[in-house]
């Protein structure tokens, strides 16, 4: 591959990567075409992308970034993934779809989350931490468990009160008018 070639390659790749900051190293290498075909379209779903690059044009294309330090230790070709919701969600993707044994081959490999590179076993590990919107749930009922504790209290009490309290009227025959 000629340099110009390999620099229309860097910069396509540099486009491509632009605002990308979190993305997992996977090895699709043996995957064949109609499995190739399922698992692009079940990430195009979750708007996960797929890029098969050489290793060395991705790291041309990564210098700089913090992206960069995904392909530190990594060999060969292999895909780079990136998108979803969050770097959770997406290491989750990963995970579900290397267990699946419809895709056998595919494998994590690696990866990058806030600028720290991540191995293979890491991905698995940062798969089982809770997702976005389960973190803001999590956080969400504990800001409003107290409030809530507080009114059933006030609540119950009132309730019990009330019902022990007899209105007028209530039990007593009417006079006849």
């Amino acid at each position: 591959m000629s340099k110009y070639v390999k620099d229309l390659i860097t910069k396509d790749l540099r486009k491509r990567l632009e605002g990308v900051d979190d993305a997992l190293v996977v090895d699709v290498i043996g995957l064949k075409n109609d499995k190739n075909v399922a698992l692009r379209q079940r990430l195009r779903k979750k708007n996960i992308h797929l890029l098969v690059v050489k290793n060395s044009l991705a790291r041309r294309a990564t210098e700089g970034t913090r992206l960069e330090r995904a392909f530190e230790s990594t060999q060969g070709t292999m895909a780079l993934i990136w998108g979803g919701e969050d770097i959770i969600s997406l290491a989750k993707e990963v995970v579900n779809i290397a267990e699946d044994k419809n895709f056998a081959p595919f494998t994590p490999k690696g990866g990058v989350m806030d600028g720290q590179p991540l191995a293979g076993d890491q991905v698995k590990a940062v798969s089982k931490w809770p997702s976005r919107k389960e973190q803001l749930s999590i956080l969400s009922g504990q800001i409003l468990s107290p409030g809530a504790k507080l009114s059933s209290q006030l609540l119950g009490a009132g309730a019990k009160l009330a019902s022990q309290i007899k209105k007028k009227g209530e039990g007593e025959d009417q006079p006849a008018t």
